[in-house]
């Protein structure tokens, strides 16, 4: 009954065969390998994106960063929800391989970017010398709330953005199960809807650690592979990175283990709900905010189930549930039954 975090289960079993598969004879590095090829025209298939560039590197931390330091400049700010990942979650990584660029954080409920107060935060940036100038809009989806933006919310909040000549980042590390949330194809969710580079998360659905930056302007392509390089985050034995994102991408595997995800989430979320729990964002993907009474949590944790805590309202106790691909129904029935 571990429901922590989508990064504490193991790599799936497909992603361990393609990592057996690759580790024998000799083959190309730091990126030349034929798998890469191969995983390149994967991706672009997935984005229905011909040109698009393709990097993989070993965590979201690095993706994120590097895409964002191939747009910005140090004095450029990088408009993010309050409670986006790269504000949040990565220790100044954006502000440190950007050399300084600035997050200004946006609210909107559910972890999901107000318009209005994009557009306010946008034209109050950048009027003078004095202070940071508008340099990029960023999105998660999934939200850090474990909600969803629509195809049609991404194209709203991208074209503020375009207004003031922005690009967009994706931050997609849960990308898999906000593209089945939806129902949307992944290039509505992204390049249609107006992103302009995706950090696609393999990690948190089964790769063993694996992201994929696509840059669909291939022109900014030689940039990002020298921060890249001078990161120290392109692998010599790139071949292992390759074939991860190759076994999670073939056949489907990437969205058939998004959508386990999904619907045990949904029907732990179902469970929790009947038993008197109090759903504090809707649940629209893998992850659950709960809040119950208090004395709760620590019967769960008596039983063995794990979780981590989140702030509630007085009397009661609040927590935060992921399920992944390898959450059983017997997980989520152990878990219901304690409460």
């Amino acid at each position: 009954m571990i429901f922590t975090s989508d990064n504490a289960n193991a790599a799936s079993p497909e992603v361990m065969t393609a990592i057996v598969n690759a580790n024998s004879g000799y083959e190309s590095s730091y990126g030349a390998d034929a798998a890469m090829a191969r995983v390149t025209e994967m991706i672009r298939d997935v984005f229905a994106a011909p040109d698009a560039a393709v990097y993989l590197v070993a965590t979201g931390t690095a993706a994120n960063a590097l895409a964002l330091a191939a747009h910005v400049q140090p004095y450029h700010a990088i408009f993010a929800h309050d409670a986006a990942h790269i504000e949040m979650d990565e220790c100044g990584a954006p502000e440190f391989f950007t050399n300084g660029a600035k997050i200004i954080r946006v609210a909107g409920d559910h972890s999901k970017i107000d318009p209005a107060a994009l557009n306010t935060a946008l034209s109050s940036t950048g009027n003078s010398v004095h202070g940071v100038q508008k340099g990029m809009l960023s999105l998660t989806n999934v939200t850090e709330g474990g909600t969803v933006y629509s195809a049609a919310e991404t194209t709203a909040l991208s074209a503020l953005a375009r207004a003031h000549k922005l690009p967009v980042h994706l931050d997609g590390a849960r990308f898999a199960n906000a593209a089945l949330a939806t129902g949307a194809h992944p290039a509505d969710l992204t390049r249609r809807a107006g992103v302009d580079v995706v950090s696609f998360g393999g990690t948190k659905n089964g790769c063993l650690g694996v992201e994929a930056v696509v840059m669909f302007d291939p022109a900014r392509a030689w940039e990002f592979e020298l921060r890249r390089k001078r990161a120290g985050h392109l692998f010599s034995k790139h071949r292992f990175l390759s074939a991860q994102m190759e076994g999670y991408l073939a056949g489907g595997a990437w969205l058939t283990r998004a959508r386990h995800a999904n619907d045990m989430a949904a029907l732990l979320a179902a469970g929790l709900t009947a038993r008197g729990a109090t759903l504090l964002h809707p649940v629209q993907a893998n992850m659950i905010f709960a809040q119950w009474p208090a004395g709760t949590s620590q019967r769960l944790r008596g039983a063995g189930a794990a979780f981590y805590d989140m702030p509630a309202a007085e009397g009661f106790e609040g927590a935060r549930l992921v399920a992944s691909w390898s959450t059983t129904e017997a997980d989520v029935d152990g878990f219901l039954g304690v409460v």
